[in-house]
C-alpha cells in the first residue's frame, strides 16, 4: 500500500504539472488528466493501494493504516530525487526518518480487530461530510500557490479520511450482496471522487510535498479519533503510550513538511533540463 501510494502521488503530480491549470472545482480536470498515461498508470497505483488499504482496515484500526497511507510521502520523495533529480532540503529528510519511525511504532502497538458497525447516524454524518467538503473546496479552489496547494490537499484529505471511515465497516461485509447494497460502499466512492478532483487541483498549485503532505494530515486525525471512539479500533495492552508517540511522531513529520516544502521546480534549477520534466512546472495550456 505504502509503495503504491508514493508511486501514484509522484506520476500523478507529474501530469498535473502538464496540464491546464483550473481554478475551479471542475470535474473536467480529471478527463484532461485522464489524456495523460502518466496519470492513468499512477491511478492504477493508487487503486491498488486503495484495494490494499482496504483490506486491511478489516481487521487493522484506522490510526495505524491511516498514518501508514502518510508513509506514501516518503517513497514519492525518494523517487522524485532519483528520477527527477530533486533536491531535498536537510529538514525534509530528517522528517522522512521520523515519519518511518513513527509507523514503526504504530505498527508494533496496533491491535488486530474486526470494526463495529457504524450505523444510519454514521451514514448520514458522512453524507453531511461531502457536502462541506464540497462547498469548502469551492472556495478554496480560488486559492493560487502553496496556500491552495495546502487548502485543497487538506480538505482532499478529509474526503479521503471519510471515505477510510465508510471502508473500515464495510471491509467486513459477509457476502458479496451485502457489499454492494450497503451506502457505504456508494458514500466511500463519492468521497474518493471529490478527494481525487481536489488532490489533482492541489498538485496544480505549486508543491507537491505540500499538497500530499496537508492531505495525509488530513486523513489521519480524524478517522483515528472516530475509530477510536465509534468503531472498536484498540491498542495493544500496555503499548498506548507508544501509540499515543507513533502517531505524534507521524503527523509532525506530514504537518512539518507543509511548512519545509518548496515547489520541486524550484530545486531544479540549475540542473540544465527542460522545465516540463519537474513537478510543479506549467507548460503552455494545452
Amino acid at each position: 500500500m505504502i509503495g503504491m501510494y508514493g508511486v501514484a502521488n509522484l506520476l500523478q503530480s507529474m501530469a498535473a504539472a502538464k496540464t491546464t491549470a483550473h481554478h475551479t472545482l471542475d470535474p473536467a480536470l480529471l478527463v484532461r488528466l485522464a489524456r495523460h498515461r502518466t496519470y492513468l498508470v499512477g491511478l492504477l497505483c493508487q487503486m491498488l493501494g486503495f484495494i490494499l488499504a482496504f483490506l486491511a482496515r478489516r481487521d487493522l484500526p484506522l490510526f495505524l493504516v491511516q498514518a501508514s497511507m502518510a508513509a506514501g510521502l516518503g517513497v514519492t520523495a525518494i523517487l522524485g530525487v532519483l528520477v527527477l533529480k530533486w533536491r531535498l532540503p536537510p529538514a525534509e529528510i530528517s522528517l522522512l526518518v521520523l515519519l518511518c519511525l513513527g509507523i514503526a511504532a504504530l505498527v508494533i502497538s496496533a491491535q488486530p480487530h474486526p470494526s463495529r458497525d457504524i450505523g444510519v447516524t454514521g451514514e448520514i454524518a458522512l453524507v453531511v461530510t461531502l457536502g462541506l467538503v464540497a462547498v469548502l473546496g469551492l472556495l478554496a479552489a480560488k486559492l493560487h500557490g502553496a496556500p491552495g496547494s495546502v487548502a485543497l490537499g487538506a480538505l482532499a484529505g478529509m474526503s479521503f479520511g471519510a471515505a477510510a471511515v465508510a471502508s473500515r465497516p464495510l471491509a467486513n461485509a459477509h457476502s458479496v450482496d451485502a457489499f454492494i447494497t450497503d451506502p457505504l460502499l456508494y458514500i466511500l466512492i463519492a468521497h474518493s471522487l471529490v478527494a481525487q478532483l481536489l488532490l489533482g487541483l492541489a498538485m496544480q498549485r505549486g508543491s507537491t510535498t505540500a499538497a500530499v503532505a496537508a492531505m495525509d494530515a488530513a486523513c489521519a486525525i480524524p478517522p483515528a479519533i472516530i475509530g477510536l471512539m465509534f468503531l472498536g479500533d484498540k491498542v495493544r495492552p500496555g503499548l498506548g503510550w507508544l501509540a499515543a508517540v507513533g502517531f505524534v511522531a507521524t503527523l509532525a513529520s506530514v504537518i512539518g513538511m507543509t511548512f519545509f516544502a518548496e515547489p520541486q521546480h524550484h530545486h531544479a534549477i540549475g540542473r540544465h533540463r527542460r522545465p516540463d520534466q519537474f513537478v510543479g512546472t506549467r507548460r503552455a495550456p494545452e
